[in-house]
């Protein structure tokens, strides 16, 4: 029995990120753009459209970091097409926290 494994040499570096209703995309530093949807992220989908744009590139502009919401997600995450790991218990307690602080 054989397996699959992807190993990236090299890691592309994120040039920008644009976010709209359902969609993250980000444009990489080899060309490609990547684009999943934002319900891989329940973060992401929950937030407000302020917190969304409140990003920051971190790890040498390998990853995006959102101030608000504590989300990080990396280059090498998109192109694996990997969505969050975050359990759906976790999930549900922030979404109760975000209720609560209104």
């Amino acid at each position: 029995m054989t397996s699959l494994t992807i190993e990236l040499l090299e890691i592309p570096k994120i040039q920008g990120v644009i976010i709209t209703d359902d969609t993250l995309s980000a444009d990489l530093s080899d060309g490609r753009t990547i684009s999943v949807p934002l319900a891989w992220y329940p973060c992401l989908l929950n937030a407000s459209m302020e917190e969304r744009n409140d990003w920051r590139f971190i790890g040498g502009d390998e990853g995006i970091h959102w101030t608000q919401l504590d989300e990080d997600i990396s280059s090498k995450n998109l192109i694996l097409g990997q969505p969050s790991g975050e359990s759906q218990k976790s999930l549900q307690r922030w979404l109760n926290e975000r209720v609560t602080a209104v």
